[in-house]
C-alpha cells in the first residue's frame, strides 16, 4: 500500500511535536507531505491521489481531516481508491472520536496504517454561481449564524488554551450585535433561526452529543435551529462540554434531510467543521458511504461497511 502523510509542520501542542519528532522514523516508507498553510491540505490530498496513493494520512486536528476528505472528493476517483488515515493531533477531533479511533500516538498510528476499515457518508455544500459555483466536501458538521460568526472572532491563542470555550467567549463578542434570521428549507420542511447546526454524526464542539440519534450511514444529515441564541444558551453549552453531556434544558427539535437550503437577507459566513468555507446563501447534501476511514481491527465501526 502506498500511504501519503499530509502533516502541519507549524502545529502546536505535545502531541504534535512528539509526531513531528517521530515522523522520519514512522513514515520512512511513506511520502510526506507538509502543509504551508490553512487550506492546502486539498491541494496535496489531490496531488497524492495523482501519485497513486491508497491511502492518505491526516495529521492535525479537524481542519486537517476536513480538507484531506476535500482533497480525495475533489480528485477523479479519489472516493474509491484512496482511504483515510487519522492522527488526532488537534484541539478537539471530534472526527476521531465519532469513529471512536484512538486518541494516543502510537495506536492511532497503527490504526492508520492497518487494513481496518469502514465506510461513513460524505457531506458537501455548494454555493455560489456560474463560474463562481464551488464545493466543499466535509466530515463532521456545518453551522451558520451565531456559530460561523463566531469562529470569525476566535482568537488563536485561546482556541488552543481551553478548547471549545474558547469559542464560548466568541460567541459572547459575536452577541453584541444583531442575530440575523437564516431561513431554512429542506422540501417540505421550513424553519428559521438565528442559528443553525447541521450535523453527519452525534457530536458538535467535542463529546457533546447535539445530535444524540445521528448515523454516520444513514445517508442523511441532522440539523436543528435555534431560534434566537441567549446567554444562557451559551452557558448551557459550557456546562455540557466541561460534563460531555446532553444540551442542559434540551435543543430545539430535530430533523433530518438529504438536501437542505440555507438563505438569509444578511451577509453570513458559513462553517465546515470548524472552519468558514463561504457565503450565504448555500446548499447541503450528502453521498451516503462513500468516504473510506482506516478504524482499529475488531472495531463496532469496521463490522459496519
Amino acid at each position: 500500500m502506498r500511504t501519503c502523510v499530509i502533516f502541519n509542520p507549524t502545529a502546536r501542542g505535545d502531541k504534535a511535536e512528539r509526531f513531528r519528532e517521530s515522523l522520519a522514523r514512522l513514515a520512512r516508507d511513506c511520502v510526506v507531505k507538509p502543509t504551508t498553510g490553512p487550506g492546502t491540505a486539498p491541494a496535496l490530498a489531490q496531488e497524492a491521489v495523482r501519485e497513486g496513493c491508497d491511502c492518505v494520512i491526516a495529521a492535525g486536528g479537524d481542519g486537517t481531516v476536513s480538507e484531506v476528505a476535500h482533497g480525495i472528493g475533489s480528485s477523479e476517483g479519489g472516493l474509491d481508491r484512496v482511504r483515510v488515515g487519522v492522527i488526532p493531533l488537534g484541539t478537539i477531533n471530534v472526527f476521531a472520536r465519532e469513529l471512536r479511533l484512538p486518541l494516543a500516538l502510537g495506536p492511532a498510528w497503527e490504526t492508520a496504517r492497518g487494513q481496518a476499515e469502514t465506510r461513513v457518508d460524505l457531506p458537501y455544500a455548494v454555493w455560489g454561481t456560474g463560474p463562481e459555483r464551488r464545493r466543499r466536501w466535509f466530515v463532521q458538521l456545518a453551522g451558520a449564524g451565531l456559530d460561523s460568526r463566531a469562529i470569525e472572532r476566535v482568537e488563536w491563542k485561546w482556541k488552543k488554551s481551553v478548547g471549545p470555550l474558547a469559542y464560548v467567549a466568541a460567541g459572547f463578542r459575536a452577541m453584541r450585535g444583531p442575530q440575523p434570521v437564516i431561513h431554512v428549507e429542506s422540501g417540505t420542511t421550513q424553519s428559521a433561526g438565528a442559528l443553525v447546526l447541521i450535523g453527519n454524526g452525534r457530536y458538535y464542539g467535542g463529546e457533546v452529543p447535539m445530535f444524540p440519534g445521528a448515523n454516520l450511514r444513514d445517508g442523511l444529515l441532522e440539523v436543528r435551529v435555534f431560534p434566537r441564541v441567549s446567554t444562557a444558551l451559551l452557558v448551557r453549552f459550557g456546562v455540557a462540554w466541561l460534563l460531555r453531556r446532553p444540551l442542559p434544558g434540551g435543543p430545539p427539535p430535530l430533523w433530518q434531510a438529504d438536501r437542505l437550503t440555507l438563505r438569509s437577507a444578511a451577509d453570513l459566513p458559513f462553517e465546515v467543521d470548524g472552519d468558514n468555507a463561504g457565503r450565504l446563501p448555500v446548499e447541503f447534501g450528502v453521498l451516503p458511504r462513500a468516504l473510506r476511514v482506516a478504524v482499529p481491527a475488531g472495531s463496532p465501526a469496521e463490522w459496519i461497511c
